[in-house]
């Protein structure tokens, strides 16, 4: 587990470091930890800091997925695809695309 991380990341949280880079390395490890719930706050808040940060719009709809709520998760796709678009991002783009379409496929 990661927990030391997640404290040594936290304990930055708030001074002269704290920004897009620190919450979305924060949100990761909370992801990779397994708490979707906490790790959607801080994706919510690296792109707080930085809208444009595509990399954070993908794990903030990650997140929101597996904390079971799909139209945030799709929202954060979105908005994700626009940011990526905006930048250049094509990969990102491509792979926010593709969840966006598995999400909203019908099941069945």
């Amino acid at each position: 587990m990661n927990a030391g991380r997640i404290a040594a990341l936290r304990a930055q949280c708030g001074g002269p470091r704290d920004g897009a880079l620190l919450r979305f390395s924060l949100g990761n490890a909370l992801l990779e930890a397994g708490d979707a719930i906490a790790a959607r706050a801080e994706f919510e808040r690296a792109t707080g800091f930085d809208a444009a940060y595509s990399a954070a719009w993908k794990l903030l709809g990650r997140a929101c997925h597996q904390a079971g709520d799909t139209a945030a998760a799709a929202e954060a796709w979105r908005r994700g695809i626009a940011a990526a678009e905006a930048r250049g991002d094509e990969q990102a783009r491509k792979e926010m695309t593709v969840f966006l379409r598995r999400l909203e496929r019908p099941a069945g």
